[in-house]
């Protein structure tokens, strides 16, 4: 105990002590200058906003060197795990257990036809298709109704209720599944002929409740989604493979999540109660003590916005909706010893979701403005550079890891220089307006039918 508290005495005379000497150094710095209490003022605010973006660029490092290490690990793991001998479960086709797909639609007239034939093509002897048709007021339906009556081989159910919202949507899927196993996806996917097999192999741990897959862009027909095509490479593949190393994946995507179905009923099904019901049930998994991994061979191949306006639209609800559910879970932020893992990804969240975008827009306020005031451009510059170099690097072990097209890596610099600043204002204004309590609506993504 005596240790612990000269511990706890030796941080808070450091802090001290550190804090001693940066008043003393801004005081020094302006002392010559014989200025005024504004001038003094400015200095104190120079000097603690520069001591913050510090603090944030060494995280940011931090966290880019851990994401691409554990991803690494977990990539190394997964080729050893090929080259080893088929295990107990699932190694006869007739022990594979039934999957049911559930496909939730709403006025994705479309695009839901081809989606629905292309899980008639999965690579899985036993599997059934249930489409639920959220209150659509386009074809969506008489489109989806169409493809099942061509079917009979594979039961193809089309399930049509009120509009009640996409988490109402998956829990009647839920309800009404017959499989063992649930594989979750949205209206408008695409799914790779090898994702029921490549997902099932992993809940031979009882530990596992659920796989997310490899989510990629289908549309790479300008630079917003060819750039939003690197996003998902690196953003998102990169990070879920970290994750899953520790077991631990924090979202697991709409566009692909497999799911134990006693799982999935244990917590409840999915909430209405925020924008990122996704979010808000791996948070609820991860809290019950299950763990999640990531399956980067299982893809679902989306339609991303292809204008400004709706990507804004949807990093605005996105973010909200993550804020949402950190709240909804936020006990587990304050309790690093009983939450354990927990702990840290709620953490991380807020970080990516809160931090981030707001540092890297306050950075390049400030560098703007010590280029203007003192003629200092070149901070300005190696700001973005390094900001620059991170993401190039990043970019280039994501495409390498994932077998990608190697021209994603050049817009990592166009990433950096425009797309990130517009997509974190965005961010930005939707944390404000979710913290005033501002009213949101579900918007829609318009279709353009390019799977």
């Amino acid at each position: 105990m005596a240790i612990k508290k000269l511990s706890r005495y030796a941080w808070a005379a450091s802090a001290i002590i550190g804090l001693i000497a940066l008043l003393a150094f801004s005081y020094n710095s302006v002392r010559e200058t014989q200025g005024s209490f504004s001038v003094l003022l400015e200095s104190y605010v120079l000097l603690a906003i520069s001591v913050y973006l510090l603090f944030f660029l060494v995280l940011l490092i931090l966290r880019y060197a851990l994401l691409i290490l554990y991803s690494f690990m977990d990539h190394l793991e997964s080729l050893y795990k090929k080259r080893e001998v088929p295990t107990r479960l699932y190694v006869e086709e007739s022990s594979l257990p039934m999957i049911s797909l559930v496909v939730p639609a709403y006025n994705e007239g479309r695009v839901i036809q081809a989606a629905i034939r292309s899980l008639l093509l999965l690579d899985y002897p036993n599997f059934e298709i249930l489409v639920i048709d959220d209150g659509s007021t386009d074809d969506t339906y008489e489109k989806a109704i169409a493809v099942a009556r061509e079917q009979q081989s594979i039961s193809v159910r089309v399930i049509t209720k009120r509009n009640g919202g996409k988490a109402e949507a998956l829990n009647t899927g839920m309800t009404a599944a017959r499989g063992e196993f649930i594989l979750n996806m949205d209206g408008d996917s695409k799914l790779s002929s090898n994702t029921l097999r490549a997902c099932i192999r992993h809940f031979e741990n009882p530990k596992i409740g659920a796989v997310a897959g490899n989510v990629k862009v289908i549309n790479r027909e300008n630079i917003w989604t060819k750039i939003q095509a690197l996003e998902y490479v690196e953003g998102l593949a990169m990070a879920r493979k970290a994750q899953s190393f520790m077991r631990a994946v924090n979202i697991i995507p709409g566009p692909l999540g497999m799911f134990r179905k006693s799982v999935l009923q244990q917590v409840g099904g999915y909430d209405h109660d925020t924008f990122a019901e996704d979010c808000d049930l791996t948070l609820k998994l991860l809290m019950r003590g299950w763990h999640i991994a990531y399956e980067p061979t299982a893809i679902a191949w989306v339609e991303t916005p292809s204008g400004l306006l709706d990507l804004l639209k949807q990093r605005y609800r996105w973010t909200r909706g993550i804020l949402q559910a950190t709240s909804k879970h936020s006990h587990a932020l304050w309790q690093p010893r009983k939450a354990g893992i927990n702990c840290f990804i709620l953490w991380y969240m807020l970080f990516e979701g809160v931090m981030w975008p707001f540092s890297t827009l306050l950075g390049n306020l400030f560098f703007a403005y010590v280029a203007v005031q003192y003629g200092l451009a070149t901070l300005l510059f190696y700001w973005w550079l390094q900001l620059t170099v991170l993401d190039i690097v990043a970019a280039a072990y994501c495409v390498v890891i994932e077998e990608e097209e190697p021209s994603l890596i050049f817009y990592a610099a166009m990433f950096r220089l425009f797309y990130i600043n517009i997509i974190d204002i965005s961010k930005v204004f939707a944390t404000i307006e979710e913290w005033r309590g501002h009213t949101m609506t579900w918007g829609k993504l318009e279709r353009e039918g390019k799977l």
